[in-house]
């Protein structure tokens, strides 16, 4: 009788992002590297999907419409269920005190728009 050989789980990757393109471009890049993305487009509903979805990584945008990034890290880490779960903020914003005050906020990584899709990946497998 052969044993049963475990299969790797695939990362699970929360990715809020309201503009639709970029949602895209991040959950296609992510799947074509195996991870399994979930995208949220309203940063209102991140924390209840976050809950509900178990992520291994959030990637969050910082700009966004309604709550801002920035906002939702600050609720992430304060949430016994969900601080541990790293969070890499993407976002336009690419000033020096823009980075230090995400990263201030919680956030584990920092890559700033327009994205090198090479550095994106770096950073997500350096998280997980």
């Amino acid at each position: 009788m052969e044993e049963a050989v475990d299969e790797p789980v695939a990362k699970r990757v929360l990715v809020v992002e309201d503009n639709e393109l970029n949602s895209k471009l991040f959950c296609d890049l992510l799947r074509a590297h195996e991870f399994v993305a979930e995208p949220v487009r309203d940063g209102r509903e991140a924390v209840a999907r976050a809950r509900s979805f178990c992520p291994d990584l959030i990637i969050m945008d910082i700009q966004m419409p309604h709550v801002t990034g920035h906002e939702l890290i600050v609720q992430l880490k304060a949430d016994a269920e969900l601080r541990t779960i790293p969070v890499m903020a993407v976002t336009a914003y690419s000033g020096r005190d823009d980075e230090e005050r995400i990263r201030a906020a919680g956030a584990e990584a920092y890559v700033s728009k327009p994205i090198s899709l090479a550095r994106f990946m770096d950073a997500v497998n350096a998280l997980l």
